[in-house]
């Protein structure tokens, strides 16, 4: 897809930074390595079934701790990763036939990592009903808070040891694998935080994942605009220190970590990317069941979520040019006026959902 970039992009950034600071004021007040996952020996493999299966061990330690039942074909599952020296908690969706086996996809939380209510997919969307019918497991891990999912380079005095790249691609698809009984496909998703992170996780592992969906996410992290944004999610709102998760600001683990930048390693990987423009939309009204006719609340999306939306319509027309140029192919949804907010991730979920279902065979 060709996208043109803005000529107006210089301004927009300056515009960008006005709203990172705006947003920064709000929150302080308020690959797989050289084999296949899938290949990994695992003890405690069952056969198909509806339940996940408990006591799964993979060879590097890392295990399923627990199952339980929620409701339908919904499961609490707890694993522990062996690099991070912690449990994780899973929301896990089976799919509506498990006689065979099934592909999995991973759908990533935003910027609090669905440690609350207010903030994960069973929550704030209908992904629960939606994939009722639906032959696919999905596993939504509820941990990773300011993480941007990946692997940092030293412990951090408030976010603890984060080895999420390891965890997602490394430690959890062999688990999944066998304690769902997969097919060993898989795909991944993610919003706002994630939306960035899935990139990197999926140029890390060419061929790992059938596909990759981005909603509302910034894939350049080293520019200016980038590290702001990536500093307002770790810092302003997590109270972690960026220097313990990619090292000094502009250097090489920044860098390394830019999807716009290391864009080539996407090829052959499809992509689905989405974002709003930053004006309100359907959803931005005082009437909105999320709003409920609060004031403050329809002014803080407006504001905060449409600026920072704003931000993510800039970094997703970049993306997506820098992909034109590079002739990687790519499925762009700029849906128009939306802030940064449930109610448009959810019709991103459904409207993207053939093309992840065709890159899974189903």
């Amino acid at each position: 897809m060709k996208v043109r970039i803005d000529s107006a992009v210089s301004a927009r950034t300056r515009r960008a930074f006005g709203v990172l600071a705006v947003a920064a004021a709000v929150a302080s007040t308020t690959v797989v390595g050289a084999g296949s996952a899938a290949a990994q020996p695992i003890s405690g493999a069952a056969a198909v079934s509806s339940a996940p299966t408990s006591g799964v061990v993979g060879t590097d330690g890392s295990s399923v701790v627990s199952v339980n039942h929620v409701e339908g074909q919904r499961y609490d599952v707890v694993v522990r990763s062996a690099a991070m020296d912690r449990t994780v908690d899973l929301q896990v969706l089976r799919p509506a036939d498990t006689s065979v086996p099934r592909p999995t996809y991973y759908l990533l939380n935003g910027a609090s990592g669905g440690e609350d209510p207010s903030s994960n997919w069973p929550d704030q969307t209908d992904v629960v009903p939606f994939f009722a019918d639906k032959n696919v497991n999905v596993v939504i891990p509820r941990a990773g808070a300011f993480s941007y999912y990946t692997d940092w380079l030293a412990d951090d005095p408030e976010l603890g040891r984060n080895k999420w790249e390891t965890f997602l691609t490394s430690e959890l698809p062999p688990l999944m694998n066998a304690a769902l009984g997969t097919d060993g496909r898989q795909a991944v998703g993610g919003i706002s935080m994630a939306a960035s992170a899935v990139l990197m996780l999926a140029a890390n592992a060419p061929g790992f994942y059938s596909s990759v969906t981005s909603f509302s996410g910034c894939a350049n992290t080293s520019d200016d605009l980038g590290a702001a944004f990536v500093k307002l999610v770790v810092e302003a709102r997590g109270g972690g220190d960026t220097e313990n998760m990619w090292g000094p600001t502009g250097g090489p683990g920044w860098i390394a970590n830019d999807a716009l930048l290391n864009a080539d390693k996407l090829r052959g990987t499809p992509l689905y990317l989405s974002t709003g423009s930053g004006l309100p939309g359907f959803d931005d009204t005082l009437t909105s069941a999320r709003i409920g006719g609060d004031v403050a609340a329809l002014v803080n999306r407006v504001i905060v979520g449409g600026g920072i939306e704003s931000i993510t319509d800039h970094c997703t027309r970049v993306f997506a040019g820098r992909l034109a140029e590079l002739g990687i192919p790519a499925t762009v949804d700029f849906r128009g006026p939306a802030t940064h907010s449930w109610a448009y991730w959810q019709e991103d979920l459904h409207k993207s959902w053939p093309f992840t279902a065709a890159s899974l065979g189903l």
